[in-house]
């Protein structure tokens, strides 16, 4: 707009950033101090720096405007504007007269310029204008219902005289929306819970009313509204009832790797949307038992639990296992979460073996306790409840059969008729059963040791006793004592009555008499003695050292004798040493005589398997000889018949004497014998031969004398026989004899 304020021409501008439609100015009238300037006046003498006038215009958009002035070229610039507020100011003088004439001493010609206005005026020919499109709007989820969610925002397309404007929804809006005929303000009716749909697109429609009050020209514009979701619903567990955050489950230990807990019906939403609605899922508590499925969840699951680790299900361990389910978002800010307790109450199996509380016991009784004494007591724990609980002993092996055990308590007593006796048996082992109702069972061993009561008198061997003492050597009595321990068996020997009383000492342990040391000869104990005699009497009492303490004593005769005496002879000394024990003198003779029995037994075994190795006898055959000429000597064979007479005696064989040249010359004229007549032949038909053992002597001729008679088969002539064979088997080497 171009105007000029009494000769000074300035045009005022409005300025959009950005608009469809263009701003203008208000036209306030005349005399008006706002407005478009357009009939302004203003005195000269007005000061400089006085504010002048605001200019005031709009934007049918509604966007804010900016304003500025400018000035012809040739004139100058009197007034200054805000741009913001429109507030012109003063800036030089003002001269009404500045114009045609002398000035400054030249004729100078001004001009003037006017502004004409001409209005027109405007009709009905144009259409409602949208302003602001495209219209877009957003519900939230926490939005209530009657709140606004946009204005639509039209205009008479004619602006001299616009006309009235009405805004109607015409589709989409399924109810849940309303729009303000007149503001053009769209609601929402009801709440974003109950929105049934993401996005709605609505048509608005826009209707000019004449001013005779009848429609007239229309627009349509869509609307396009969104739900949007906000993140303000944490993750909710349901069970099968609605909410819940607690889920019981029973189940017995030890279940099946992997098993699934069927009885917890979990199942877990989030409300929100999208990526509100997108959560983790895991357990809180003793790891490595349970493990959770699905662990990230989008909106709604159902929960499943698995079976980890079966081992760790464990009843006598665990009664009750609590776990927290947790559920937490994932990708939103507020990390909203929420959790649910699971308890699982177990139930018992019978898992569990009866164990004792030690692998072997150990018992001390004595051994005169009486029967049904109580021994030791044996304690086996099963874990397990009820029934599989309850343990129930039993024991067996080779020591047990002199005890019994109480089945329920595990008590070890003695059978009622057991006579237990330590010097017989010392120790008793056995084992012990601890077992179920199931059969499961464990064994310890027990150990019962007898303690050893004095219960035994010392004995000696004979009451009364007869040794003989060599002067210088002690003689020993002895004791012994049956019981099975320390210090019950260990007896002490002392002399209770002698006379005289201080001829004798006696070793408290060992039982070794002695002579007193003064004593050192027959004459000097002679001395001493009333009668001069050669034995004493002495009381020997021994003790054992057990308690009460039990003693026997025993009569001792001692006879002493010096070693002159003794040395006469070996047989003397050795019959004065046995003089008071003659039944060793027997076992010594009767042991010399048996190893000499023993000596000869087996020179004549050995002598008996010799000559049976060696003196072979074939059965009688027909012998062919070949006669040597001249025949180196001559040998006379007497054959015998098979007779009831002595072996040795069925076979002769005898052989001049040889020379001591060796030659084949007779010492003697005895005439050579003749040949034995040749054995009959043997039977054609079935006989059973015999082969005969036969023993002989070979000796050389010698004059008739009456030999000695010698025992037949002794080892003696058996060694000679055999070895006469030998020789007469060498020197007729050379004769073949063909059976």
């Amino acid at each position: 707009m171009s105007l000029r304020v009494s000769g000074y021409p300035l045009l005022c501008v409005l300025f959009l950033a950005q608009a469809n439609f263009a701003p203008h100015f208000f036209d306030n009238g005349v005399g008006s101090t706002n407005g478009n300037m357009a009939l302004f006046s203003l005195p000269e003498d007005t000061p400089v720096g006085s504010h002048v006038y605001t200019l005031n215009g709009t934007d049918p958009e509604g966007n804010p405007v900016s304003y500025h002035i400018s000035f012809d070229p040739s004139a100058r610039s009197v007034f200054s504007v805000d741009p913001n507020f429109g507030t012109i100011t003063l800036v030089e003088e003002l001269d009404r007269e500045d114009g045609g004439g002398r000035l400054r001493g030249a004729d100078v010609v001004f001009s003037a310029t006017a502004t004409v206005t001409v209005n027109v005026e405007d009709v009905q020919d144009m259409a409602p204008v949208f302003v602001g499109t495209p219209y877009y709007g957003y519900v939230y989820e926490d939005t209530l219902p009657g709140s606004e969610v946009l204005t639509v925002v039209a205009m008479d397309g004619d602006q001299g005289k616009p006309n009235r404007i009405l805004y109607s929804l015409m589709n989409g809006s399924d109810g849940a929306f309303e729009i303000n005929e007149t503001s053009g303000a769209i609601y929402v009716m009801q709440s974003p819970a109950q929105l049934r749909r993401d996005v709605y697109e609505l048509h608005v429609q826009v209707t000019e009313v004449s001013s005779a009050g009848t429609p007239a020209a229309q627009a349509m514009v869509p609307v396009t509204i969104r739900i949007v979701d906000l993140n303000n619903h944490p993750p909710t567990f349901y069970g099968e009832s609605g909410p819940q955050n607690r889920f019981e489950l029973s189940m017995y230990e030890h279940p099946p790797q992997g098993e699934i807990l069927r009885g917890l019906k979990i199942t877990v939403n989030d409300s929100d949307q999208g990526a509100n609605a997108k959560f983790n899922l895991r357990l809180v508590g003793p790891g490595g038992i349970f493990r959770v499925v699905p662990q990230t969840v989008l909106n709604e699951a159902q929960v499943t639990i698995i079976v980890e680790n079966s081992a760790a299900i464990d009843f006598e361990k665990f009664k009750v296992l609590t776990f927290k389910l947790l559920a937490i978002e994932v990708n939103t800010p507020e990390k909203f979460s929420s959790t649910a307790d699971v308890v699982i109450q177990l139930l018992d199996t019978n898992d569990n073996v009866p164990k004792f509380t030690s692998h072997y016991y150990v018992a001390r009784i004595p051994e005169n306790a009486p029967g049904g004494s109580n021994v030791v007591a044996v304690t086996a724990v099963d874990p397990d409840t009820g029934p599989w609980g309850e343990v129930k002993y039993s024991i067996y092996g080779s020591g047990a059969d002199y005890f019994l055990i109480h089945s329920s308590s595990g008590m070890i007593y003695t059978q009622p008729w057991a006579s237990l006796d330590a010097e017989a048996t010392t120790r008793y082992n056995f084992y012990v059963k601890a077992e179920d109702m199931e059969g499961k069972y464990s064994l310890a061993e027990v150990f019962v040791t007898l303690l050893d009561v004095n219960d035994h008198y010392p004995q000696f061997g004979k009451r009364v006793q007869e040794k003989t003492m060599v002067l210088g050597t002690p003689v020993k009595i002895e004791a012994t004592d049956q019981d099975a321990e320390e210090p019950n068996n260990l007896v002490d020997y002392s002399i209770t009555h002698a006379e005289p009383a201080n001829v004798f000492d006696i070793d408290a342990h060992t039982g070794e008499i002695r002579l007193k040391n003064s004593i050192r000869s027959l004459d000097a104990l002679h001395n001493i003695t009333p009668n001069g005699d050669r034995t004493w009497s002495l009381e020997v009492q021994a003790k054992d050292r057990g308690s009460p303490s039990f003693s026997t004593t025993a009569l001792l005769r001692i006879d002493i004798v010096d070693t002159e005496m003794q040395s006469r002879s070996p047989m003397a000394a050795f019959l004065m040493q046995t003089k008071d024990n003659p039944m060793k003198a027997v076992g010594v003779l009767a042991g010399i005589m048996a190893i000499i029995v023993a000596i000869t037994v087996l020179i004549s075994t050995a002598s008996f398997w010799r000559n049976k190795k060696s003196n072979k006898v074939l059965p009688v055959r027909r012998v062919l000889r070949k006669r040597p000429s001249p025949a180196p000597r001559t040998v006379r064979i007497k054959w015998l018949k098979f007779g009831r007479t002595k072996a040795a005696d069925k076979f002769v064989l005898r052989e001049d004497r040889p020379n001591e040249n060796c030659n084949n010359n007779s010492l003697g004229s005895t005439p050579p014998p003749t040949a034995p007549a040749p054995p009959p032949p043997p039977s054609m038909g079935p006989a059973h031969w015999t082969v005969p053992t036969v023993s002989g002597s070979l000796a050389p001729r010698q004059p008739p004398r009456s030999p000695k008679p010698k025992a037949v088969g002794s080892p003696v002539q058996s060694a000679l026989v055999s070895e006469l064979r030998q020789k007469f088997e060498k020197k007729n080497v050379h004769n073949k004899a063909y059976f």
